[in-house]
């Protein structure tokens, strides 16, 4: 199974700054009807860091968020780490298959879960500041359980990887997660966790 990496990732992250108008928070950016991905971030360590909430837009992707839902649902996304996280651009979790943390994360962003890859569902919702788009190899119906995070605008990934949702809450935690080498393609070394992943209907 290939790396699920939005593809572009290299050679255009070192061009996506970070928006200095969302230093505070994602003015304008409201919960809508859910379901919301409630999630508690921990570093290496276990140290809490805080929390993050994803709205998910049932309405634009419903398979997708069906499969979130399903994973969190049964555990499946604890203890997964943020294996790859670029700045100025995403943070990206969601391995089942190799991302565990205390395990050997060396694959981590090569597997996904134990279910079928997902067809595409792309919308009209636009990659910006905390929007949630699911990660896939090259295949654009390969999408699993991997998804990632915009730290900043992403218009480039518009139209090429299925928008699933939106970061309600959690701004100053989900800039506080642990960066990756650029010269390594965001790979995180000790990287922060998700503990638990929990869902709000």
């Amino acid at each position: 199974m290939w790396n699920k990496l939005p593809v572009p990732a290299l050679v255009l992250a070192a061009g996506a700054a970070a928006h200095p108008a969302l230093a505070e928070g994602l003015p304008g950016v409201t919960d809508g009807p859910g379901p919301n991905l409630v999630i508690e971030v921990a570093d290496s360590k276990g140290a809490a860091k805080g929390r993050i909430v994803l709205d998910l837009y049932n309405d634009k992707a419903p398979n997708h968020v069906e499969r979130l839902v399903t994973l969190a649902k049964s555990g499946a996304y604890d203890g997964v780490v943020f294996h790859r996280v670029i700045d100025g651009f995403m943070a990206q979790t969601g391995d089942v298959e190799f991302g565990k943390h205390g395990s050997d994360t060396a694959r981590a962003g090569m597997g996904g879960s134990n279910m079928p890859d997902l067809a595409a569902e792309f919308n009209d919702v636009s990659f910006q500041a905390g929007t949630v788009g699911m990660a896939r190899a090259q295949d654009p119906n390969s999408a699993n359980s991997q998804f990632f995070i915009d730290l900043a605008p992403a218009t480039f990934l518009d139209g090429q990887y299925t928008v699933v949702g939106q970061l309600v809450d959690g701004w100053d935690v989900l800039n506080a997660i642990k960066k990756g080498d650029p010269a390594a393609n965001g790979a995180v070394v000790e990287p922060d966790y998700m503990v638990k992943v929990t869902v709000e209907e």
